[in-house]
């Protein structure tokens, strides 16, 4: 199994990244097409999505904004979970995307995002 961890911005363009927006897109390709590639010998490829997960790189993107509570707050309120994930949360995706239960899912890519990412 290959896990790719890629970016929301590569389902859905987040404001202010323009360059970042235009190439996020490619690595969910890539997994796309990695898949059709290594499938025929027994190897899956799934990409992750995070969106708004407490890592130290979304505390720091929050202290840019001066007031991290409201950035926090701001940003959770357009999550239907009201709140960011946290890295355990991300982990258990991925483990249940590891195991033989999910031997025939390869080719796509699972939003981590507490419904915050609105496509499909």
């Amino acid at each position: 199994m290959t896990a790719l961890v890629l970016s929301d911005s590569a389902h859905e363009p987040v404001p202010g990244l323009t360059l970042s927006n235009g190439l996020r897109p490619g690595p969910a390709a890539f997994a796309k097409s990695l898949a059709n590639e290594v499938g025929p010998r027994g190897i899956r490829a799934v990409g992750l999505l995070p969106y708004r997960i407490a890592t130290d790189r979304a505390l720091e993107i929050d202290a840019r904004t001066g007031d991290v509570e409201a950035a926090r707050a701001r940003d959770s309120a357009d999550i239907p979970l009201r709140r960011y994930g946290t890295l355990e949360e991300f982990g258990k995706v991925a483990a249940i995307l590891l195991p033989p239960a999910a031997s025939y899912l390869t080719g796509v890519t699972v939003p981590v995002d507490g419904g915050g990412l609105r496509g499909f």
